[in-house]
């Protein structure tokens, strides 16, 4: 069975950084995607940034890409995210994803998610 464990996560004030990690059990990433997805309380789920294995690319959702860093390390199959610079808007339950079964990585299915971390950010 597929397992994706997050850690992480936690509450800090407006500018300070948390780095998530995401490590992957009985799935070997191959020419697939991992992404990390947030969901804000009253919002839908949106995609954060994105690795694809086959060819080490990342992407981003919008501005992002400034202060978050999507990365993976094979050996420990294990995501990372981080983040830096961190606002009030930032807050929000973090899920990892793996496989992406169909459609885009940032809208498309995945077969595994994680159970979420939480990341809230005070101003």
């Amino acid at each position: 069975q597929v397992h994706l464990v997050e850690s992480g996560g936690g509450s800090v004030q407006a500018g300070g950084s948390l780095r998530l990690s995401c490590e992957v059990s009985n799935y070997t990433v191959t020419k697939n995607w991992l992404a990390w997805f947030r969901q804000a309380p009253g919002k839908q789920r949106v995609g954060v940034a994105s690795y694809q294995e086959e060819y080490g690319s990342t992407y981003y959702s919008g501005s992002l890409k400034e202060r978050f860093t999507i990365s993976y390390d094979s050996a420990k199959n294990t995501l990372y995210l981080q983040m830096i610079d961190l606002k009030p808007e930032d807050s929000a339950m973090y899920y990892c994803a793996a496989h992406l079964i169909k459609g885009t990585w940032y809208g498309g299915e995945y077969a595994y998610w994680s159970k979420g971390t939480q990341v809230t950010v005070s101003a």
